[in-house]
């Protein structure tokens, strides 16, 4: 498995101190779907049905998402996303979007990461990183892409005027 560690980063999505909307996190979570399934026993919801989901500034869609909440307090541990592209969007503080998409896509919230598997792509300003797998921590601004096996590559698309700011 091809592992690239980019630490260019800050130059290719997020000049400056572009962390995700620091309110998000705050935000009540508003799902739209066809149909939704509670399972008590192991804390989980599964919405069925072009799903539409928002926090603050943070918009998810997906053929299906499953969200499960911590047994203890019922605070949202994770929201899983399945589709033929699973989509992620938040905005930054300084106002620009950060947009992802990937047949899963994984959003914890207790460690602020996104992890998005299979057809995987992050974009922001015209910039794109593509892989079998991205990891993206929001809050620390570093992301880890993955190819798929041994001859696979990760893929990056560097615009100027992302690289001259």
């Amino acid at each position: 498995m091809k592992l690239s560690h980019l630490s260019l980063i800050s130059c290719l999505f997020l000049s400056g101190q572009a962390l995700a909307l620091s309110s998000d996190q705050q935000q009540p979570v508003y799902i739209d779907s066809d149909s939704q399934q509670l399972d008590m026993q192991s804390n989980q919801v599964t919405f069925l049905g072009d799903v539409k989901l928002k926090q603050g500034s943070i918009n998810i869609n997906a053929d299906k998402i499953v969200v499960t909440r911590d047994p203890k307090d019922g605070s949202i541990k994770n929201i899983d996303g399945f589709g033929n592209l699973a989509t992620f969007s938040q905005l930054t503080d300084d106002g620009k979007t950060l947009y992802g998409e990937a047949k899963e896509l994984q959003y914890s919230l207790a460690n602020d990461q996104l992890t998005m598997r299979y057809s995987a792509m992050l974009s922001q300003d015209d910039s794109t990183i593509r892989g079998n797998q991205i990891r993206y921590h929001i809050s620390s601004q570093k992301l880890v892409a993955d190819g798929k096996s041994k001859g696979d590559r990760v893929s990056t698309v560097l615009q100027p005027q992302a690289v001259q700011e």
